[in-house]
């Protein structure tokens, strides 16, 4: 059995190829909720900022870093074709009876490829209360939508992780993924 250190430093790339694949799902408008075999619609969309990494040959990094609401992917897309990959995104989350509606109905966080960390979370907006008895349901409810959101994480990293695994990933959907960088 590999003690944690080494699992960790072993396979970390794995987190960064997954943010890589969402960023391709997304930007080649991949039903989502037919890769999870969701019955629950689910829709990604690039939020406000992303991170590429690229590792030089000399054991330095070169980090490109794109923010802002209305900032272009395209530094992103040619550092993809220097070999880069994603280490963190900021996402936009739809989930269900929330689709096409209002930022406020919708998941934001950024997503860490090396530790799957979450920062920056804000779930959909609740109803608001004006006594101290709802306070308990409120939490509730928040934590109701904090696991269904990680649920949808972990239920797309089984399934990035069964597709990598897979011949079909070597034969079709690397290819894609490269065909998609270059275009």
């Amino acid at each position: 059995m590999l003690d944690i250190a080494t699992a960790y430093n072993k396979y970390k790339f794995l987190g960064n190829e997954f943010l890589t694949w969402i960023w391709y799902l997304i930007e080649t408008e991949k039903n989502i909720s037919e890769i999870m075999a969701s019955k629950e619609e689910v829709s990604f969309e690039i939020g406000n900022s992303i991170v590429l990494e690229n590792s030089l040959g000399d054991k330095s990094k070169e980090r490109i870093t794109i923010k802002g609401d209305q900032a272009g992917l395209e530094e992103g897309t040619t550092a993809l074709r220097k070999g880069a990959v994603v280490t963190q995104i900021n996402l936009i989350c739809r989930l269900g009876q929330n689709q096409g509606q209002e930022d406020q109905d919708a998941y934001k966080f950024t997503i860490k490829g090396e530790s799957f960390g979450l920062t920056g979370l804000k779930p959909p907006a609740t109803a608001k209360s004006g006594s101290e008895d709802e306070i308990e349901g409120m939490v509730l409810e928040k934590a109701f939508l904090l696991s269904k959101l990680t649920q949808v994480i972990d239920t797309l990293f089984l399934k990035f992780i069964e597709k990598r695994i897979s011949e079909e990933w070597k034969n079709k959907e690397l290819q894609e993924i490269r065909t998609w960088i270059l275009s």
